[in-house]
């Protein structure tokens, strides 16, 4: 019988010695600390309790190459269709006027005709004209956005992989004896390489596919990292969702070739954030996943901000 991983997010629901000490006993194998939603100064509190609390290993999941937007005046701030917006260099609280992204010079690269969509896709904004401290946006698509959302664009930015707080976070993780990483949007094997330069080469590193250029360059980064995961949510920004199931399973067959091991996240219990019990669709996707070389399964909003973590 295949020994199947189960990696679990902490956040929230989850963040407490009763729950943590229980899910233990329910298998869980890795419990990821998200740090695209923690804060550097808290890491090294967070790792002490749960290391207080269990044996199980913890996995520092990196911000890595990725745009967000900044802190929002409430988590539901209105963007009308039509109306004007301000993208500001520098960090601001963002309100249904004004916003602004993380890493802090990312909007700097943005150019006229860029549409930037936040959110998978919740709020869209085109560019049309760009100051010497600022841009002008048009809302494309109206919405709701929050503090801390994923963002992308079709322009042609340059991201650093690993964040500095990345690698103040990690440097943190090596003292307290952290042995496991994640590296989000590995796009190449210099992504890896660059990694490699913070945590060393005798820890246990995770590469997270989550971006077409990862998708693209798997040759060169399957053989050089311990395993990777499969992020289906953020990649679908690149693939369309209908083609996803087929992503993922041409990933798990590249990965075969090169016996690395391969954790797949996103949705896989999405309905019980709410709900006491899954539905069937997701049971098939799971067993399906598992069943086409899966390694391990990664719960995300499910165990951090649930109702139902365990």
């Amino acid at each position: 019988i295949m020994k199947i991983k189960i990696l679990a997010t902490l956040g929230p629901s989850s963040l407490n010695s009763r729950t943590v000490k229980k899910m233990t006993k329910q298998g869980v194998e890795l419990f990821r600390i998200n740090l695209s939603h923690t804060k550097l100064k808290d890491v090294k509190d967070i790792v002490s309790k749960i290391q207080l609390w269990t044996d199980v290993p913890v996995c520092l999941d990196s911000e890595g190459a990725q745009i967000r937007n900044q802190e929002m005046v409430n988590e539901l701030v209105n963007y009308q269709k039509g109306s004007t917006v301000v993208i500001h260099q520098k960090p601001i609280i963002g309100d249904s006027e004004n916003i602004s992204f993380t890493p802090n010079n990312v909007a700097q690269q943005f150019q006229i005709g860029d549409r930037i969509r936040v959110d998978f896709n919740s709020v869209c904004f085109l560019i049309v004209e760009k100051k010497q401290d600022h841009l002008i946006a048009i809302v494309e698509e109206g919405g709701h956005g929050g503090s801390n959302k994923a963002a992308d664009t079709d322009g042609d930015v340059t991201l650093d992989p690993v964040t500095p707080k990345d690698r103040e976070a990690f440097k943190i993780g090596l003292k307290m004896g952290v042995r496991n990483f994640s590296l989000s949007f590995t796009n190449s094997a210099e992504d890896v390489h660059q990694i490699r330069k913070v945590i060393g080469h005798d820890t246990n590193l995770i590469s997270k596919i989550e971006s077409i250029k990862g998708v693209l360059n798997l040759e060169e980064i399957l053989p050089i990292v311990n395993q990777i995961l499969i992020d289906r949510g953020d990649l679908s920004r690149d693939v369309p969702i209908e083609r996803i199931a087929f992503a993922q399973n041409y990933i798990l067959k590249k990965a075969e070739n090169y016996n690395t091991p391969v954790y797949v996240a996103t949705n896989f219990l999405e309905s019980m954030i709410n709900n006491p019990k899954p539905t069937r669709s997701e049971i098939n996707d799971i067993v399906s996943t598992l069943e086409n070389g899966g390694s391990g399964i990664v719960l995300a909003a499910e165990t951090a901000i649930g109702k139902f973590p365990l």
